[in-house]
């Protein structure tokens, strides 16, 4: 194996040695950057949640409520009124919150409703065998 001269006349620690000679420093680029004011995080206006909630599940209409608040929210952070903007956002998120429970509720409701008639109605009827048919109870 061949051993390499690793001190520090041969490897440069601060910039790359570019056509220079050995041993000469080479040149260091430093690069700034001003950020400035940090930018305001945009208010969220929920409209695709709000446009589901509308469409998929709107018990006491609570989607609409929630696609007006999210449009006013959309509104407000157009014109530049950001506090207006979460104020209306927050209201729609809160009604969607709701549609989206009241309606998952409901369909678990539903769900097991259903189930539950279903099995009833098989528990009540019974095979006569070698008439044929079905007979209920």
């Amino acid at each position: 194996m061949h051993q390499q001269d690793c001190s520090t006349e041969t490897v440069p620690l601060q910039g790359v040695n570019f056509g220079r000679q050995p041993g000469q420093t080479g040149v260091v680029q430093h690069t700034t950057v001003n950020i400035g004011q940090p930018v305001p995080e945009t208010p969220q206006d929920h409209i695709i949640w709000s446009l589901c909630c509308f469409v998929y599940s709107n018990p006491f209409c609570l989607g609409v409520l929630a696609l007006i608040y999210s449009i006013k929210a959309r509104d407000r952070k157009v014109a530049g009124d950001l506090e207006g903007a979460r104020r209306h956002g927050s209201t729609a998120r809160n009604f969607n919150i709701a549609a989206t429970v009241i309606a998952a509720a409901g369909l678990l409701i539903f769900v097991i409703t259903f189930s539950v008639i279903m099995s009833s109605l098989a528990s009540s009827r019974y095979y006569v065998r070698g008439s044929g048919s079905f007979h209920y109870n």
